[in-house]
Parts: structure tokens; C-alpha cells; sequence
């Protein structure tokens, strides 16, 4: 508008002149018009009109993709044509500097975790079988500092109905490294192709997590208890296997969902109020071994009480053929080691798995209970030792904890934990008949949204999932003992 105005003005003076020119022309006695201003007031009238060019000039306003008038301004080098020219040219600019799209790699966010941890074994009953932990292989002996989780996470919307999400492992520790860890491995890479731009329909494709236990869609980042409960996990080796899924998310689900994570409410994301999908069934990360494809089906309720507090409840549970892997052992520990029968070697086609779970959550605010429990049948290696069959199965957990937010000291979060199972471990080698009766006390500290201090002493009786391949060394006893574990994470 300044630049409008000013060149107006420069306008103004021009005509200004020309009157003063013309005044000067030897006057003509035939006119007829009425004589023109003095030359006296013509010379005040361009004196004026000068001095508010000036005092426009001096404010150094310039709008946007203009060109400011030089400091030594000079009307006979800056002309009105010039200034009009400027004042027309923001809007050729905003044609012709239009937002370029972003390329998919710009859309791209990154960030990760990583814990490492340290166990002590306190106590071991006399008898026991040597201390193991499914998924913390710094239980045990000769065992020290442990990266357990070495994550970083590419996510982000590429497009107006995709979203990627990429997260490998660099701390995995694959099958047959008996003396090496620390391997990249895929955990997660998939895409979620949205129906509609409102997300509330969605195909997840690709390696993602399996909808079947509430705990087990929970990222171990938001975890307060250091492992998964056995029940559930053992249920989908990795929670994780290639396949596709539906996901149906109402808005104000998304916002709930969304709302628990941000509040640091430890919340397990958002995986559709309700979800379904067929996937390979063999676990992550692991070759399929059958032709037989899974099938998960979950149905979750969030819901918001008057006065704040949230509460989920879901159900949800699975069926297919899943081929257990052998290894050889000395049946009861007698005899040589041999491969029992029903497992791969054998038996490709694989054996019925199917289960069914309850969740009930309760977000800490500031008490939080969260329980599962699931039952089902499944391949388990039969009580001689020689046959892995189809045997019943049940287990679960239930978690008592509280978030206290303190001042200036971080986020405390003491929980005490029941963890229960009985069935076949269908992801170890022969599927071995397990028993796991322990109890875990801890407390998480959350010195800031960077760090993180989780102490937890357990009580366990639970069974040793190794397979020993000796002759007369007997596989799959009890470790019944205290352990002191230890884990610091960090988040970037």
C-alpha cells in the first residue's frame, strides 16, 4: 500500500511540473480558460508535495518482494513507473514461489531408545536348575552388562493416505550365535494405507506387531515392568510377524489413544478399537515353515470417566497351524540326546494353536492395575519327553503401580507384579511344558524425558526354557531362586 502511495506522489510531482513548464510559456491572449495558479503558489504546492515524499520515504517501509528505493533517493532515477512496476510485484511473486512438496525422506521423523541392564542372582534353592530368563540373557552364568534393546525409528506420513514406520534392532542376538550378539535385525517395517484421510480405516501391511495382548502392542520404552509377562508373550515370538491387518480407530479413539502416550500414562498405542488380520504365525523376524496362515481378531473399549480417569477393556484371540522347531535332547535325562518327534523335522504341517485373552487397564492416574490373562491350547512337549502334541494352556499377570510426579525430581513409579503360566513355550526348540510362578517388585525412576532407572528384585520358580544336548543331562528343570535386576534406558 506505502509503495502505492508513494508512487502516486511521484505521479503528483510529474503533473506538478508539467503545470509549472507550462506556466512558463508566454501567456496566450486568445485563451479563454481562467489563468492557472501563480507561479508562487505552484512552486508551495511541489515544496509540500516533496517534503511528504520524504517523510514517506524515511519510514523505509517495503512490502514484501519489493524493491526498497535506494538511501540517496533521486526521483529522476527512482520514477513512478519503477515504484508501480514494485508495488505490482508481490503478487507475480506468490505465483511464482509456491511452496515446493516435500520429497518422502523430508517427511521422515527419527528418533529411538536404548536400554542396558545388569542382573545379580541372589538366592538359588538348592537343586535348582541354572538361573534363565526367556529374553534376558544377562540372567545366568558368565553374564555381566547386556545391551538388551538398541532401537532407532524412521516413521512418518509420505503421503496423504500412507504412513511408514521402520524400526530395527541392533542389538538382536539370532539363533545358533552362541558367543556373539548385537546383530541389526528387522523388528518393524510396515505401512498403514488409510481409506480416508480421517485415518479411521486402515491396512497395516508388512512386519508390525500382532493384535493379541494389550501388554504386548505396549513398547518396552513405555513398559514399567523390565520383561513381558510369559502367559501372553509366549502366544507371538518377537509380539511381531509379516502379514496384513485392518484397523478400525474412531476419532475420539484416536485422541484417546494418542492423549495416554502423551500424558506419559504408559499406553500401548494405536492399534484400532478393532483390529484383524491373517500373518504367517511363525514369529518375527523368522522364517514361515507351512503354508498355514494365522488369523487375530481384538476388539478394545476406551473410555473416559467424568472426573478424567481412563480405563480399557479388550478382548482377543487367534488360531492356525504353527510348526515348532526341534532340537535334541535326553528324554528326562536319560539316554542320548534325540530331536523329539512332532517338531520340524517330522511334523511340517505344524500343530493346532489357538487362544483366546481378557485386558483390563486401569492408566495410573495416579494408581494404575493392569491384568491379562489368556487360555488356549498349543503345541507342548509331552510329560516322557519324546513328543511335542497339542496340550491346554492358560496363564496371565496382574500389575498394581502408582505415578508420582514430583517436583523438581522426575516421575517415580513403584509397581508390584504376579506373573503365571503353565503350557507349552511354543517359541522355544520342542515347545517345552513350562511352569512360571514369580513375583517382581520394583520402582521406575523417570529422572527426565531422556533417562530412565528401573530396579526390580524378583521371586521366581519358572522353568529353563534350554534345551541340553548332552546324553543323561536332563532338559527343562525348575530355576527356583531371587534375582536383583537392574536396567538404565535412555531415549533420543
Amino acid at each position: 500500500m506505502r509503495a502505492i502511495l508513494l508512487a502516486l506522489t511521484s505521479v503528483a510531482l510529474s503533473l506538478l511540473v508539467s503545470t509549472v513548464a507550462q506556466a512558463q510559456q508566454p501567456y496566450d491572449p486568445y485563451q479563454t480558460a481562467a489563468p492557472g495558479p501563480s507561479m508562487e503558489q505552484i512552486l508551495a504546492r511541489l515544496e509540500r508535495a516533496e517534503a511528504a515524499l520524504q517523510h514517506m520515504q524515511t519510514q523505509q517501509f517495503t512490502p514484501e518482494g519489493t524493491s526498497p528505493a535506494p538511501n540517496n533517493y533521486d526521483a529522476s532515477f527512482y520514477s513512478a513507473e519503477t515504484m508501480l512496476n514494485d508495488a505490482l510485484k508481490p503478487e507475480e511473486k506468490k505465483k511464482d514461489d509456491k511452496p515446493k512438496e516435500k520429497k518422502w525422506y523430508d517427511k521422515l521423523s527419527i528418533r529411538g531408545y536404548a536400554q542396558i541392564r545388569i542382573n545379580e542372582v541372589t538366592h538359588e534353592d538348592p537343586g535348582s536348575a541354572p538361573a534363565q530368563y526367556v529374553g534376558d540373557r544377562s540372567i545366568g552364568e558368565n553374564q555381566s552388562f547386556l545391551i538388551r534393546r538398541a532401537r532407532v525409528i524412521l516413521s512418518g506420513d509420505v503421503g496423504e493416505h500412507t504412513y511408514v514406520y521402520l524400526q530395527p534392532d541392533f542389538a538382536s542376538n539370532p539363533p545358533g550365535s552362541t558367543d556373539a550378539n548385537q546383530f541389526v535385525q528387522i523388528r518393524d517395517w510396515y505401512a498403514d494405507c488409510y481409506v480416508d484421510t480421517t485415518k479411521v480405516h486402515r491396512f497395516r501391511v508388512g512386519q508390525s506387531k500382532v493384535p493379541y495382548g494389550w501388554e504386548n502392542m505396549q513398547s518396552s520404552m513405555n513398559r514399567v515392568a523390565l520383561d513381558r509377562n510369559d502367559a501372553l508373550n509366549s502366544a507371538v515370538r518377537n509380539e511381531r510377524d509379516l502379514g496384513v491387518f485392518y484397523y478400525w480407530t474412531p476419532e475420539p479413539a484416536q485422541q484417546f489413544f494418542k492423549e495416554v502416550i502423551d500424558q506419559g500414562l504408559k499406553g500401548s498405542g494405536n492399534y484400532g478399537v478393532f483390529g484383524c488380520g491373517f500373518y504367517n504365525g511363525q514369529g518375527g523376524s523368522f522364517l514361515e515353515q507351512n503354508d498355514n496362515l494365522h488369523f487375530v481378531a481384538r476388539l478394545t473399549l476406551p473410555h473416559v470417566f467424568d472426573n478424567g480417569q481412563r480405563m480399557e477393556v479388550g478382548i482377543q484371540g487367534y488360531t492356525g497351524m504353527y510348526t515348532v522347531l526341534g532340537s535334541a535332547i535326553s528324554p528326562l535325562g536319560v539316554g542320548p540326546a534325540v530331536t523329539p518327534t512332532g517338531t520340524l523335522n517330522d511334523n511340517r504341517d505344524g500343530l493346532l494353536d489357538k487362544r483366546m485373552a481378557t485386558s483390563f487397564i486401569w492408566y495410573p492416574q495416579p494408581i494404575g492395575f493392569q491384568t491379562e490373562w489368556n487360555w488356549g491350547e498349543g503345541p507342548a512337549l509331552n510329560d516322557a519327553q519324546t513328543q511335542v502334541i497339542v496340550r491346554p494352556l492358560q496363564g496371565g499377570y496382574a500389575q498394581l503401580f502408582y505415578k508420582y510426579d514430583s517436583y523438581c525430581h522426575g516421575t517415580f513409579i513403584p509397581f508390584a507384579r504376579y506373573n503365571y503360566f503353565k503350557g507349552g513355550y511354543k517359541p522355544e526348540r520342542n515347545a517345552p511344558y513350562s511352569f512360571v510362578d514369580e513375583v517382581e517388585l520394583g520402582l521406575e525412576w523417570q529422572i527426565d524425558k531422556h533417562m530412565e532407572l528401573t530396579v526390580g528384585y524378583t521371586i521366581t520358580d519358572r522353568t529353563n526354557t534350554t534345551a541340553f544336548s548332552q546324553a543323561n543331562v536332563r532338559s527343562y528343570q525348575q530355576f527356583e531362586g531371587e534375582i536383583l535386576r537392574c536396567q538404565f534406558q535412555f531415549n533420543y
